[in-house]
């Protein structure tokens, strides 16, 4: 009987709420096998305990229906966070799991590609830093887009971090300080990585960043509901999540299922933010390029706030690839002004 063998069984387990199973998420630590004992060890962080007890009878039935295994233990070791009052299933970042010396943790969630996600990651990040600064507060900005990491660019950063301690210092921008994998590879190489290469190294952003004292990171999730979005909410309390769309049905139907598997991992919906809701004409009338109240459907379905719109602009794309968001550049900009409202309604739920 060969390691190989259980570990195929095993891969017919499925993570409770997902297609994808238990091996190619990367959970399972240890096979052994001898004298008809198959002993299974199992790594989850999860806030909710019955996603391992789930796992384990799973990973029972599994072994069971192998005729040369004639005794099982599963052994499940579980980092759990504990709940705070703030609202009802929401975590607590500075509790057990959590990120050393930072108390909330926002990710920024689109489900589909190309609704604007990364510019409205770092354009928030920038309006709540301002938000902030007469507090003496910090915050951090987290791109956790693996294959796609645009927030170097955005938010005008680039080199190599330095290491000090065995951890990474983050870079620093418009007051707000920064990780990307854009940081780690060259800008033309590709990351051709499977699911266990993704967690370790979210799991790294985690807890080999040096943050300091921080009252918020703000997460930029990539789209999908895939290896990324699962390592994170594994891996530390989140307090919340925003799901960005625009207007158009083809993205308000995949940001819904984007909040689905957020809500399924215990993760609360803080609101939803339409971008490039309209383009608004020299003579002040609006044009809805993609559409009109999307944005509000993707809410009242989910019932949660719309935390606010984002006009089309040009000067949004100009100044991202410049490396200066419009909230800085262009700071009375109706674009700006909807940041920055979008910012002071989040800040409002901490």
């Amino acid at each position: 009987m060969s390691q190989e063998a259980i570990k195929n069984a095993l891969a017919t387990v499925k993570y409770p709420g997902f297609s994808r199973d238990i091996v190619s998420f990367g959970l399972v630590r240890s096979i052994d096998f001898a004298d008809g004992k198959a002993v299974v060890g199992i790594s989850v962080n999860t806030s909710d305990h019955s996603v391992a007890a789930q796992i384990r009878d799973g990973v029972e039935a599994a072994l069971k229906e192998i005729p040369e295994v004639t005794d099982i233990e599963v052994n499940v070791s579980i980092a759990s966070a504990k709940k705070t009052d703030a609202a009802p299933g929401a975590p607590d970042a500075s509790a057990s799991g959590g990120i050393p010396g930072v108390k909330h943790v926002i990710a920024i969630a689109s489900g589909k590609g190309g609704v604007g996600k990364s510019t409205f990651s770092s354009n928030l990040a920038c309006s709540i830093s301002k938000l902030f600064a007469p507090e003496g507060k910090r915050v951090g900005l987290l791109d956790c887009d693996i294959y796609g990491p645009s927030i170097p660019l955005m938010m005008g950063v680039s080199g190599r971090p330095e290491i000090e301690d065995e951890s990474i210092i983050p870079l620093e921008n418009h007051g707000v300080k920064i990780m990307s994998m854009g940081f780690l590879i060259d800008e033309d190489t590709p990351v051709v990585w499977r699911g266990p290469m993704i967690q370790k190294t979210i799991n790294q952003f985690i807890n080999n960043v040096k943050w300091g004292e921080l009252e918020l990171i703000i997460v930029d999730l990539p789209p999908g509901t895939g290896d990324a979005q699962l390592s994170l909410a594994q891996s530390i309390p989140l307090r919340g999540a925003i799901v960005v769309t625009t207007p158009q049905l083809a993205a308000t139907q995949v940001a819904k299922r984007g909040a689905r598997m957020l809500e399924k991992t215990k993760v609360p919906i803080l609101g939803v933010a339409e971008n490039m809701s309209y383009l608004e004409n020299p003579d002040g009338s609006k044009s809805y390029i993609f559409g009109e109240g999307g944005g509000q459907k993707t809410a009242t379905d989910l019932g949660v706030d719309l935390l606010g719109k984002i006009p089309l602009d040009q000067r949004i794309r100009e100044a991202g690839d410049q490396g200066t968001p419009i909230t800085v550049s262009h700071p009375e900009s109706a674009s700006a002004i909807a940041f920055e409202a979008i910012a002071k309604a989040i800040v409002s739920q901490l």
